[in-house]
């Protein structure tokens, strides 16, 4: 399974979402997208969004940290 979240320094969501997959062993990418324009054009495109959190579970997206999506998704 490839998880990635996209995120920005100043977001607690991020933080709480980053922290909720850590603690459950979900391995995943992170991709700061205040810092990487290439990502945050590619995010954009993709999902028509620029906020933030965004979690990409196998090319399905999350936008924010919704938790039970995010069980059901990961199968937790």
């Amino acid at each position: 399974m490839r998880v990635i979240i996209y995120t920005t320094p100043t977001c607690r969501s991020c933080g709480v979402a980053k922290q909720f997959l850590a603690e459950r062993g979900v391995g995943f990418t992170e991709y700061d997208i205040s810092k990487d324009q290439k990502k945050m054009v590619e995010l954009v495109s993709r999902t028509g969004r620029a906020s933030v959190p965004i979690i990409e579970i196998d090319g399905d997206f999350i936008v924010g940290f919704d938790k039970n999506r995010l069980v059901k998704k990961l199968g937790l």
